[in-house]
């Protein structure tokens, strides 16, 4: 049978774990001058060693003649450990084992003298799994065991410790391994094992590991199974990887507001069947590179990048500013943590999210705000006129909106652009502003009312549909005399990413809920409001800028 080279490959001794030296260091010392703990704690992230340093500590306490702190390898005692035959040695699993039985057990044999070996020692890995009781069952005996007993902790969990367990122990930090070691281990291994493999492939194995040795062992594993030369083609169809260059013509994308190429870029990682949100990590990757380079002086000391790679970066990072590098982070978060929910169909968050992120205005957060003042902010320092991120700003509609910006704007225009985005507030009838009018195609004069319980029904569509809500959000909502809602959007495309993927379904249905009647579909009105500007005050200063 074919064992996997992450076991085949575990360090044996000290000397063999790869990236720790800061702990591998003080063991052995301790191992040599007889002066070990009685409890030890490691605690990091997965595959960074920690089982196998406490396995190498069990033998090394064990062994009957040391070279230099490390397992000779060679004696019964450390043969018998290797082999799990020495029943001095204890390894639990305390995911499954995280009753306080299972402690009790362990206090009750702890009494008793080992029977091969010099020590016993208890391993108890995922210790963060433990129930209360077990911890409190525990502290007695890891404060002050008998001498002939060991107790070695591991967790990727450390802030689930109680910290009297912390207290008791001697802590060790595992930390990420870097791609370099990473790298040049597996090039090691691919060596012995007689794989073929490029140092460019090593590199992107040894980055997607993202500092787990297993990890990245495991994944030459899999590569190997193809039985011909690894290259970074066959690195990025085996596990899944979109490639660097892809990703960033998707970010020059977003840039151009292209929106072909974003729905192809996502289609074409749909029918290759990797999985949209490995392509979502990476892309988040891209953009935490793209904010070092904004805002470090010395980015290379954080990226992992090679110079050309580099240079690339910074070509592409000044097609942004910070504040909207910033802002589109936030939303690449909030869509992996919508792709990570049961029911979450993740092309269509994919989707929504792209065309949110090359429009601001399709956002009311913080942050999209301040990513849209940046943007005049620096078209003002630069003197050249600011472009109008409104996917239907054309040249058409600049003199329209030149002319309402020279307009001064009385008091009723205000409160009519205003009404339907006030949340949780209520006019007094004595100072409230009369409804607003407008014209039909035929001429007659229809009176519209602000829409109430706007702020209500918005809630709901964010709780059940979260990937139109932000369309329905930038709109204005009115009630007309016919009992029937209009729903007034800035631009067409607003107006159609609204009605998308069941959109106008789930408004219906918020609606129905605040009303508490039957709302129907043909009581809603969608118009598209190409001669006015959706949006509060402060929207209305920052779009009149825009336009001049």
């Amino acid at each position: 049978m074919h064992q996997a080279l992450y076991r085949k490959w575990r360090p044996r001794t000290f000397d063999e774990v790869c990236g720790q030296d800061h702990i591998t260091s003080i063991l052995k010392y301790e191992v040599a001058n007889s002066k070990f703990s009685h409890a030890y704690l490691f605690c990091g992230s997965r595959g960074t060693g920690k089982t196998s340093c406490a396995k190498i500590l069990a033998k090394a306490v064990n062994c009957l003649s040391p070279e230099n702190g490390n397992p000779c390898g060679k004696c019964a005692a450390c043969l018998s450990i290797d082999s799990g035959a020495a029943t001095d040695v204890l390894e639990m699993d305390a995911a499954s084992n995280n009753g306080v039985d299972n402690i009790r057990d362990i206090r009750d044999e702890v009494v008793y003298s080992p029977s091969n070996l010099k020590y016993r020692v208890y391993i108890i890995d995922e210790v963060h799994m433990l129930s209360q009781s077990a911890f409190n069952a525990l502290l007695k005996t890891l404060e002050e065991p008998p001498e002939h007993v060991v107790f070695i902790l591991a967790t990727t969990e450390l802030h689930k410790l109680p910290a009297t367990i912390i207290s008791r122990c001697q802590r060790f930090d595992f930390r990420r391994i870097t791609t370099e070691i990473l790298r040049n281990h597996l090039l090691d291994i691919a060596k012995a094992e007689k794989i073929e493999i490029t140092e460019s492939a090593a590199t992107i194995l040894a980055k997607h590991a993202q500092g787990g040795m297993r990890d990245a062992i495991s994944l030459l594993d899999l590569c190997a199974g193809s039985r011909r030369l690894i290259d970074d083609a066959l690195v990025s169809e085996t596990v899944g990887l979109g490639g660097r260059e892809k990703l960033i013509d998707v970010v020059r994308a977003i840039a151009k507001k292209d929106y072909e190429k974003i729905f192809e870029a996502v289609d074409e990682t749909v029918r290759s069947s990797r999985d949209i949100a490995v392509f979502w990590q990476e892309l988040i990757s891209v953009y935490r590179d793209l904010l070092i380079v904004k805002n470090s002086k010395e980015p290379q000391r954080y990226l992992d990048l090679t110079d050309s790679e580099t240079e690339e970066l910074v070509g592409v990072a000044k097609l942004f500013s910070a504040e909207l590098l910033t802002y589109h982070t936030e939303i690449l978060s909030d869509a992996l943590l919508t792709m990570t929910r049961a029911n979450a169909v993740r092309r269509i968050v994919a989707e929504l999210t792209l065309i949110r992120m090359c429009d601001a205005k399709l956002s009311t957060s913080q942050s999209s705000m301040l990513a849209r003042i940046s943007a005049l902010e620096s078209a003002i320092a630069s003197g050249v006129k600011a472009a109008s991120t409104a996917p239907g700003a054309n040249a058409e509609e600049r003199p329209a909106r030149r002319a309402r910006a020279a307009k001064p704007a009385d008091d009723d225009d205000v409160f009519k652009e205003d009404a339907p985005r006030a949340v949780g507030r209520s006019v007094a009838p004595a100072t409230q502003k009369p409804a607003a009018s407008s014209q039909t195609n035929g001429g007659a004069v229809r009176t519209l009312k602000p829409f109430k319980k706007r702020a209500e029904a918005i809630e709901i569509m964010c709780r059940r549909d979260p990937m139109t809500a932000p369309f329905y959000k930038s709109a204005k909502w009115y009630a007309d005399e016919s009992g029937s809602i209009v729903l007034k959007f800035g631009s067409k495309d607003s107006l159609d990413r609204a009605k998308m993927f069941g959109g106008d379904a789930s408004f219906v249905a918020a609606v129905s809920q605040v009303l508490g009647t039957q709302f129907t579909p043909s009581q809603v009105k969608f118009e598209c409001e190409a001669e006015q500007k959706s949006g509060g005050l402060i929207d209305r200063i920052i779009e009149a800028a825009e336009d001049n």
